[in-house]
C-alpha cells in the first residue's frame, strides 16, 4: 500500500518530467546557453538527484522502474552529447548524474518507509 497521498504523487510525477526535460535542455544545448550554478560535477549529481527524487516519490512501488529511467536517461543523454558539435559525452559525467539519481530513489525510498512507520504507530 502506498503512503504518499495521491496529490504528492501527481506533483512529483509533472516535476520529474520537467526536470527532466530540463537536464535535457542544459544537457545538448550549446556550451554557452548552459546554465552554470556550481560545479559540473555537483551540477550533474543534484540535478539527477532531483529527478530521482521526483519520480521515486511518484512510483514508490516501481522501483525498477523508476532506476532505468534514470539509468537511461543519465547515459543516454551524456552519449546523445556526441551528436553536439560543442559538447562531449564523458563516462565520469553519467556515472555522476547516475549516482545523483539511485541517491535521490534511496530518498524517496526512505521517505516512504517513514511515512509507513508513522501511519503503523499512529493506527
Amino acid at each position: 500500500m502506498a503512503y504518499l497521498p495521491a496529490m504528492v504523487q501527481r506533483i512529483s510525477t509533472i516535476a520529474g518530467w520537467l526536470a527532466l526535460a530540463f537536464i535535457a535542455y542544459a544537457t545538448l544545448s550549446p556550451i554557452d546557453d548552459r546554465p552554470v550554478i556550481a560545479g559540473a560535477q555537483l551540477e550533474h549529481f543534484a540535478a539527477f538527484a532531483v529527478v530521482g527524487l521526483a519520480f521515486g516519490l511518484a512510483n514508490p512501488r516501481r522501483v525498477l522502474l523508476v532506476a532505468a529511467i534514470i539509468l537511461i536517461s543519465a547515459f543516454g543523454l551524456e552519449a546523445l552529447q556526441l551528436l553536439t558539435p560543442d559538447r562531449h559525452a564523458r563516462l565520469l559525467d553519467a556515472l555522476v548524474k547516475a549516482a545523483g539519481g539511485m541517491c535521490g530513489i534511496g530518498i524517496g525510498q526512505l521517505a516512504e518507509i517513514v511515512l509507513q512507520t508513522q501511519v503503523r504507530r499512529s493506527g
